[in-house]
Order: C-alpha cells, then sequence, then structure tokens
C-alpha cells in the first residue's frame, strides 16, 4: 500500500531519513517496520516563525518494495535526412526548441554566434582580469544563453504557460539532480549547468540535428513577407523558410536588424536598478532570526517587493552564496549579474534590486522608436562605464552611505572580479531610479530589520532583467504578425523569463513550426 500525505517537520528531522520515518510512523499509527521506504515528493522551508518548520509532501510506502522508476528521455528518432528548421540561438529556448523539434521528426539546425560552455571560459576570464569583452563570446551569448554561466535557477511562476515538470523531468535526464523535482525553488548551479548543456547538444547532434557555433546572423532574407533565408558574418545564406529566432535579451543588433527592415517589434517596459552584496551570515541572521543557520538549513535567500510612489521595486535573481559576474555584451558598457554554484557555498549573498520602468520613462529617446528602452538602457551601462574608468571594474558604494548622500571613502573587496570604482549612485542611475531606490531601500530595512548596513555594498547598474523589446507573434500560430515564417521566442523575444519559461516556449515554438510544415503538406 503506498499514500501521500503532508506534515511539517523541523530541519533535522528533515534532513534525517531514520527520524522522519519515525515521524510519519507515530502520526499515522504505523509500526516504523511496516514502512518500507518514503519518497519525497516536495520541500519547502518555512522561515515565517521563529521556529523554523520545513513543509513536505511525501509518498509513504507501506508494506510495499519501493522500486526506483529512473527518469528516462524520450525516444529521440534519427532526423539526419529529414526536413530542416533553422533556430538561432542556442540559449534554453534554442536548445529545446532543438530537442522538440527532433522528438517531432525534423532536423534542428541551431546557429549560435557565440562559442561552446568550455571555450566560453576564456572569454568569462578575459572579462574578469583583462577587462575584454568579446561580442560574441560572454555570459550572455554562447552555449546555453546567459543561464549557464548566471545561476541555473530553475523556479518559474509562469504556470500557465506550459509543462514544467516536463522540462525538469529533461533537466534530470540529461544530467541534474533530481532534487530539483523537489525542491520549491529548484537551483543547477553554475559549476552543474555546462555539463548538462554539453549532454543536450551531443544528443541533439547524435540523433541528426547540428549545431553551428560563432556563427552570427547578421541578416534575413525575405520573398513577399515572408522568410527566405538567414545570411551569416562570412556573407554565405542559409535557404530556410522556417526560422525560429531565440536570440535572447541581449541581442540588440538582432532588435536593430528588425528595425531597420521595418519588421514590426515594440517597445517593451522592463526593469533596472542595481546588485547589491551582502555577508551571506547577515542575510541568514535576518531571514532565519537566529546567530548562525546551523547544519540543516540552507543559505537563506530573500525576496522582496514594495510599492514606492506607485512604481515597483523589488528584488530580482538573488543568488545565496554567490558571486556578483560582470556581464557587458559590447565593449564600452558596464552590466552586473550573478550566479552560486550548485552547494552555495561562497560567503557573500547577492540581489539585483531594481525598480519598475514605463514607456513614457524612455521619452528622451524617442526619436529610437521602439529601440527606445534599448537605447535608455544602452545609456545607463555606457554612462556606469566611464564613470568606472572606461573598464569593467564596476560602479560601487556603500548602501548607508548611498541612503546618507554621502561618498564612500572606502570600500570592500567584494565578489565582483574586475574591481569597484568609488562612485555615488546620484552620478551613476537616473533621477528617478535613484530616488525610488533610497526611499526603496528603508522600506526594505523595516521588513528586513539589519539589510541596511554599511558593510553591504552597492553595484550599478543591473539593466538586463528582460528584453527591452517586444518581438510581436500571432497568438494561435506564434508566427511574425508580420513576417510568415519566423517564429520569435523565448525571453529575446519577450516571452520568456528564465530557464523554464524559455524552455516552455522552445517547445512551443518548434511545435508550432512543425504543425505549419504538416498543413501545408498536400
Amino acid at each position: 500500500m503506498q499514500y501521500e500525505l503532508s506534515i511539517q517537520v523541523s530541519p533535522k528531522v528533515a534532513a534525517n531519513p531514520e527520524l522522519l520515518k519515525e515521524i510519519v510512523a507515530s502520526k499515522n499509527d504505523l509500526h516504523i517496520g511496516e514502512i518500507q521506504h518514503i519518497k519525497i515528493l516536495k520541500r519547502s522551508i518555512d522561515a515565517r516563525q521563529k521556529a523554523i518548520k520545513v513543509n513536505i509532501r511525501l509518498r509513504v510506502f507501506v508494506k510495499e518494495i519501493y522500486v526506483e522508476q529512473p527518469i528516462e528521455l524520450p525516444e529521440y528518432p534519427d532526423v539526419t535526412h529529414n526536413q530542416e528548421i533553422i533556430i538561432i540561438g542556442a540559449g534554453p529556448a534554442g536548445l529545446f526548441a532543438a530537442l522538440r523539434c527532433i522528438e517531432l521528426g525534423y532536423k534542428p539546425i541551431v546557429l549560435e554566434r557565440g562559442k561552446d560552455v568550455r571555450n566560453r571560459r576564456r572569454d568569462l576570464k578575459a572579462i574578469n582580469q583583462q577587462h575584454l569583452v568579446n561580442e560574441d563570446s560572454n555570459y550572455c551569448f554562447g552555449e546555453g544563453g546567459a543561464g549557464t554561466y548566471s545561476d541555473g535557477k530553475l523556479y518559474t511562476r509562469s504556470k500557465k504557460r506550459g509543462d514544467v515538470q516536463r522540462i525538469l523531468e529533461l533537466l534530470v535526464g540529461f544530467g541534474a539532480t533530481d532534487q530539483i523535482l523537489v525542491e520549491a525553488h529548484p537551483h543547477i548551479g553554475t559549476n552543474k549547468l555546462p555539463g548538462i548543456i554539453a549532454a543536450i547538444r551531443n544528443k541533439i547532434i547524435e540523433r541528426g540535428g547540428a549545431i553551428h557555433f560563432d556563427t552570427r546572423v547578421v541578416d534575413i532574407t525575405l520573398k513577399n513577407s515572408e522568410i527566405s533565408g538567414v545570411v551569416l558574418k562570412d556573407k554565405s545564406v542559409i535557404n530556410a523558410n522556417k526560422v525560429i529566432l531565440a536570440t535572447g535579451h541581449s541581442a540588440r543588433d538582432i532588435f536593430e536588424l528588425l528595425y531597420h527592415k521595418k519588421i514590426a517589434i515594440e517597445a517593451k517596459p522592463f526593469a533596472l536598478g542595481v546588485r547589491v552584496e551582502h555577508s551571506q551570515q547577515l542575510i541568514d541572521q535576518i531571514q532565519y532570526k537566529c546567530e548562525a543557520r546551523g547544519p540543516y538549513l540552507p543559505p537563506s535567500p530573500y525576496s522582496i517587493v514594495k510599492q514606492i510612489r506607485g512604481r515597483g521595486m523589488y528584488s530580482f535573481c538573488m543568488c545565496p552564496g554567490g558571486v556578483i559576474a560582470a556581464c557587458a555584451t559590447s565593449p564600452g558598457e558596464v552590466v552586473t549579474n550573478g550566479w552560486s554554484p550548485s552547494k552555495r557555498d561562497q560567503p557573500t549573498a547577492n540581489s539585483g534590486i531594481v525598480v519598475e520602468l514605463r514607456h513614457q520613462d524612455f521619452e528622451a529617446f524617442s526619436k529610437y522608436g521602439p529601440l527606445a528602452g534599448m537605447y535608455f538602457q544602452k545609456s545607463v551601462e555606457q554612462l556606469a562605464w566611464n564613470i568606472a574608468g572606461q573598464t569593467q571594474r564596476v560602479p560601487a558604494q556603500r548602501l548607508e552611505d548611498m541612503l546618507q548622500g554621502r561618498s564612500s571613502t572606502t570600500l570592500p573587496v567584494t565578489s565582483y572580479q574586475p574591481g569597484l570604482t568609488a562612485a555615488n549612485m546620484k552620478q551613476v542611475l537616473p533621477n528617478f531610479i535613484y530616488k525610488t531606490l533610497k526611499e526603496g531601500f528603508k522600506a526594505f530595512d523595516k521588513s528586513m530589520k539589519g539589510y541596511v548596513t554599511n558593510e553591504a555594498v552597492v553595484h550599478a547598474p543591473e539593466s538586463r532583467t528582460s528584453s527591452p523589446v517586444r518581438i510581436p507573434r500571432d497568438p494561435i500560430t506564434l508566427e511574425h504578425i508580420q513576417i510568415k515564417g519566423l517564429y520569435p521566442c523565448g525571453e529575446g523575444a519577450g516571452y520568456a523569463g528564465g530557464i523554464i519559461s524559455a524552455a516552455i516556449d522552445g517547445e512551443k515554438c518548434a511545435q508550432a513550426c512543425v504543425k505549419a510544415i504538416k498543413s501545408t503538406v498536400v
């Protein structure tokens, strides 16, 4: 016999299978020897009260042998000689679109401007140590996209967008720990994700698909408002009447291309602010309400949202036990992001703290039409680069100094490897963002007492929260509203916000593309 139940236990019990079995037996009037196995289905931490509890949903096997059912990948057919579908971009949207194409019997040809996960590391090292930015290979561009070296968070609120469980199980099939199926806020870790991405690539190639690295698309060819091919940087042309465009939120050249070809795009609001680093110990003390979290609790995250004079201000991509990364995609700009390794064992915690933007905030850049938000974003990043001495050093200020309006005479070493330049955030950020942040941080401190401290350091800017552009598509066919055969996809097109939702959208676009092909077959 087997049945499911939900219980709340201490962190110590949750971490000890034998103690957990004792609790389950006592609560359900069972002899402990009758319980053959307990399978944890979902787990979350409730830290709202001083006595921290762990919520667990589990399946109990009573007088029944438990047999582990391994997660298996779909039976991907060999598509070597099958009809081709072009996919631009090898981020989660592009890779999962490619896998779905193969599953449906079509051959994906993935064109990626950057390098594979292994060779990307050299370019990341060059950013951190030599302040050199490779426009095609960096934290945002390359195999796996921005998520590969940006934490690997898998939590999404996009439950209505598709089958989250399916994507998680595919990731497990490609090598992720099965704990991502259990945790309320699953996370792979930047150190683990590259191996999973490589396994996906190997499967695509093994089943007859193709992935071309160092292959930047610079133009698309059209015939009677229908896509007919793509032009590469080396001037070669690939003919295609079905193209999935999954280039990510930082592919500004693609947005420029569409705009200059008079292909419909729209300005999209996003958020912009700073990235704040605290000691992980302090965040643990605030969140867990104790001096030390002990051996049974993970490094604590935090999530906070405030309305400041009618404008949203919130934490974004919070990285417990993580570091701040240099994420510029072109020379002449400074961009920050954060990531955590799988164990989240770094001594610092960081989070983007960003302010909601609106279309009217981009009025000074209205001459750029639907690219106004993108040029607003770029102007902040370029100003930060100039203030930081035209290097990848980042403008920084102690948090309490920022709130008091005073310059920081000293700065501690933070996890941001290229280094810091002391600067007043008032000089770096647009005034309305600066004022919102100052007021908002005071509100944060009321919710998380001790958050505002001069040991915390503000790094600017955090600007790549989401795409500043939406590429409109038909809600049914998922084709571009103007160009037949073009499928805007994922985060860069404005239809996703993270690894899971991007992967789901990639699958949806692949399915829509295949459906369109089949509908034309007589």
